[in-house]
């Protein structure tokens, strides 16, 4: 059987994913650029975040015809669904992948990242929520073998940062305001997903797993490491003081990825808010999301 192609063109970063027989990982890439800077604010992607995307994409496309892949998936997620000029960037990137883009709803993007990231997982760990936190969204979905409930918040790191955070390093007040926000949108969550039910919460994407490795003291990227780390919600107030208390060009150095420092902050004020909000002790990191959801999809239907 053919390899299969994922792609998925997010608000903060876009992935490539691809596999072969058996899902045997053949390769995964991930490069930030930040596609939803200025929609919140404009309702329209910016011609220099399309040129950014668009530009990985064409690698994407060069990657993907050179492992043969015969089916692919290329979704687009919230920033698309927020954009004015969404159709015009779709003609776009297919021109660059080759593969026409889909766009998903909050709901389908939950259900994809859910799959991919309990593929892998004991059944008796279940029920299950995975946080997503995205660039422009964030995804919660409760369930055991597939998802039973789930919604999409229109709060993520790129959007949060954009709407509230206007100092270099956010000021107290600018803090104080977002959590609330946060907060505020949490007490939705609450009456429409059943999360307090879960055994397990997966923590997804590039905040989790950045502040993982953090945690973890990696001073080079190793999914290894991060897949499964327990991160305990004392050390994400603590990075998250760290973090928030330093300008950007302090940041940076911290990470492992210095294009997530502009937006760190504010995905780690979502994930400290929603671990505090739901009396989480500690989380489960996973590097499956949606990506391995799309490819899991793609050799279902072969």
């Amino acid at each position: 059987m053919s390899p299969v192609a994922a792609v998925d063109i997010g608000s903060n970063s876009v992935r490539l994913l691809i596999v072969g027989e058996g899902l045997r990982e053949l390769c995964r890439e991930m490069h930030i650029t930040r596609l939803a800077e200025g929609v919140d604010r404009t309702g329209s992607l910016g011609e220099a975040a399309m040129a950014r995307t668009l530009s990985v994409l064409e690698g994407f496309g060069q990657s993907i015809a050179r492992h043969g892949a015969t089916r692919v998936r290329v979704t687009g997620t919230s920033a698309a669904r927020d954009a004015q000029n969404r159709d015009e960037f779709f003609r776009r990137v297919q021109a660059a992948v080759g593969s026409a883009p889909e766009l998903l709803s909050g709901g389908a993007e939950a259900a994809l990242a859910f799959a991919g990231a309990t593929a892998d997982r004991a059944g008796s760990e279940g029920p299950f929520v995975t946080l997503d936190i995205g660039g422009g969204s964030t995804e919660f979905a409760f369930g055991g073998s597939a998802v039973q409930s789930s919604i999409s918040l229109d709060i993520g790191c790129v959007r949060i940062t954009e709407r509230f955070f206007h100092s270099d390093p956010p000021r107290a007040e600018e803090l104080a305001e977002a959590g609330g926000y946060i907060r505020g949108l949490l007490a939705q969550v609450e009456r429409e997903v059943p999360c307090r039910q879960a055994r397990t919460w997966l923590g997804l994407a590039g905040t989790v797993t950045t502040l993982a490795a953090r945690d973890a003291g990696l001073t080079a990227y190793d999914p290894s490491v991060t897949h499964g780390y327990r991160l305990a919600r004392e050390r994400v107030e603590v990075l998250h003081a760290e973090l928030a208390r330093r300008s950007l060009s302090e940041r940076a150095p911290l990470l492992l990825e210095a294009k997530r420092a502009p937006v760190i902050v504010g995905g780690s004020i979502i994930l400290l808010e929603v671990m505090c909000y739901f009396e989480l002790s500690s989380i489960a990191v996973s590097e499956r999301d949606i990506l391995d959801g799309l490819a899991a999809s793609l050799r279902a239907s072969a």
